[in-house]
């Protein structure tokens, strides 16, 4: 399957909500818990810094990203970014792509770390995918995450440097 990933447009917002949507859910992943519609879905993803989609050879949309400034002032430097892949469409290597667009992305934009706030521990393809491409992690977290059936999972921070070093 060949996949590109480019910048969004308009007419990608309606896969973009509905593959959101899928990860807020499940419950397993995102700290949101309200699914986005047509208008919160819009200005959402317009708020961001970049928001990339994962296109497959037919157009269709399998996967997003977000980035955004983690923080501000003295940290501004710091990015973050939540990946979302269809469910339909996971296991693909969907996610490495759009990982990999997103440091190119965060690097172009004048960031100089990528940083992830709360990947749930149990999120074991993300966390393995992440190591795999040079993140660290900074530590747990315990119970920092309440799943959709409320139990409460560790997570853990991760963080990459984009200028190489």
């Amino acid at each position: 399957m060949d996949i590109a990933v480019r910048g969004y447009t308009a007419r990608d917002l309606p896969a973009m909500i509905r593959i959101w949507n899928q990860v807020v859910e499940d419950g397993a992943a995102f700290p949101q818990e309200e699914c986005l519609d047509a208008e919160s879905g819009a200005l959402f993803f317009a708020e961001q810094t970049y928001c990339g989609v994962a296109e497959d050879e037919t157009g269709g949309i399998c996967g997003l990203y977000i980035l955004h400034p983690n923080n501000v002032g003295r940290c501004g430097h710091i990015c973050n970014a939540s990946y979302a892949v269809d469910r339909e469409m996971r296991g693909l290597h969907i996610g490495e792509k759009l990982v990999a667009d997103c440091l190119a992305q965060g690097k172009k934009f004048g960031f100089r770390i990528l940083q992830f706030n709360a990947v749930v521990a149990t999120n074991i393809h993300a966390r393995h995918l992440y190591e795999r491409l040079g993140f660290t992690q900074l530590g747990t977290i315990p119970k920092g995450f309440r799943m959709k059936d409320g139990h409460y999972e560790d997570i853990c921070p991760y963080y990459k440097a984009l200028d190489g070093q």
